[in-house]
């Protein structure tokens, strides 16, 4: 079961929270500031703005620009909290939905109030978060009127066009765009689709603007890989990856396997890069959704980029027939590497479709595949050859999974019920909706 690390230096604007393990209650959250509605719209929307909040889900899009866009649009949007998270060694989102759902919620109706929306929903597909969710909806009855929509779990369902075409009664399958959710989605309505993380440092700022920037700047991130227990943790900006991995109980690690499946593999000589958007995004790889797994000394970067390749192949859609056949090339390809069977076209193949695959898909499932394909080359690419001189023992010892990410996932950590709130519905704030600081 994955273990939660709280921080070292304990702040009222930690999404883990005081007692990570037990659900919030509603009492629970309002004691921390939670509900209060004391910072108005156009107030947390210039916090946000001036703190550089990022998106949680992925992408790492400016929050505030993003609410403004959604606002801009006109009518009358909607605003749904993403709680799909498709990555096999991600499991925030999930925790927080269990764990924190008032959290969520509260930043859900800011959101609401920042850009006008007048109803919500809870986009997930895990059924104890889901229980979690309704559970705090009952406890207290938010002004906004909120539904929870489950999905069944796959690596796209939470692709933001995926989730808007699911609300609204389809399959969570990606659509092309343009139009994006923010011009036109839930109901034909401009829609922000906002990861759950997102929220929760969204109502953890209006709850403590004097705390803006740490709130921006701290990040949960999942951690795993060796033969230590996964770890979900909460960290600034600016660590550098050797000292999560040292911490991890990998002080020799061989690299690492970033952003979940998208941001690729990276060398031991990229750990001294720090944890934060832009220097990752820099030197060619990514935070994602903060999921990060590090590779053992010893352990090899094949047997690890076949499991991630082999899992995105099998997760495709099948509505992209260049992403069908693409995914597949790489995941056979790297296969073959990594059980020695691989013959000397086997980089220039990869190389080639890590050049020319991205892109060309509905969604990033494609990119993922091509990325991963690329950073093996360009990062072990001593690896790669002696996979094409003779076979691998690590590789031998470790085979290609069957597609399904076991090896790459992560369990949820055990959260347990919270004790009946003793607060009546009556006296209990309500968030701020509408209006103007």
């Amino acid at each position: 079961m994955t273990a939660i690390r709280l921080p070292t230096t304990r702040s009222p604007g930690s999404a883990l929270g005081a007692a990570p393990d037990v659900a919030e209650s509603a009492e629970a959250y309002g004691t921390t500031g939670g509900y209060a509605g004391t910072t108005g719209p156009d107030a947390l929307l210039g916090h946000l703005s001036a703190s550089g909040l990022r998106g949680r889900g992925g992408a790492g899009f400016p929050a505030a620009a993003k609410l403004r866009a959604v606002r801009d649009q006109g009518g009358v949007p909607v605003v749904v909290a993403n709680g799909e998270e498709g990555e096999p060694g991600s499991v925030k989102d999930r925790w927080l939905l269990r764990a924190r759902p008032h959290l969520v919620l509260d930043g859900l109706a800011l959101a609401a109030a920042v850009t006008g929306a007048v109803r919500g929903y809870v986009y997930l597909s895990d059924p104890e978060a889901g229980a979690r969710v309704r559970r705090a909806l009952a406890e207290r009855e938010p002004d906004l009127p909120v539904e929870v929509v489950e999905t069944a779990h796959t690596y796209v369902a939470g692709e933001e066009s995926a989730v808007v075409r699911r609300i609204g009664g389809g399959p969570a399958l990606p659509t092309a765009k343009p139009p994006r959710p923010f011009e036109r989605g839930v109901g034909g309505a401009p829609t922000l689709v906002s990861n759950v993380e997102t929220l929760a440092r969204i109502a953890l700022t209006a709850a403590h603007p004097e705390l803006r920037g740490t709130i921006a700047r701290s990040t949960l991130v999942t951690v795993s890989g060796g033969n230590a227990v996964p770890v979900l943790t909460e960290v600034p900006y600016g660590i550098p990856l050797r000292t999560l991995a040292a911490g991890h109980g990998i002080p020799d690690a061989a690299g690492a396997l970033m952003g979940g499946l998208f941001g690729g593999l990276v060398d031991a000589r990229s750990l001294d890069l720090p944890l934060e958007p832009g220097a990752l995004a820099a030197a060619g790889t990514a935070l994602g959704c903060g999921a990060i797994r590090f590779l053992a000394a010893g352990a090899c970067p094949v047997a690890t980029a076949a499991d991630a390749v082999g899992h995105l192949a099998a997760e495709s859609t099948r509505q992209c027939g260049v992403c069908v056949s693409g995914t597949a090339a790489i995941r056979d390809t790297v296969h073959a590497l990594a059980a020695g069977t691989a013959g000397p076209d086997a980089p220039a193949r990869l190389e080639r479709w890590a050049q020319g695959l991205p892109g060309r898909g509905a969604c990033g499932l494609l990119d993922a595949a091509a990325a991963t394909a690329g950073s093996l080359l360009l990062a072990f690419p001593e690896r790669v050859r002696s996979h094409l001189r003779r076979p691998c023992p690590d590789c031998a010892a470790t085979p290609a999974g069957d597609g399904h990410g076991r090896r790459l996932a992560v369990r949820v950590p055990e959260v347990a019920d919270a004790p009946p709130s003793r607060v009546p519905l009556s006296l209990r704030p309500s968030p701020v909706l509408k209006g103007t600081s």
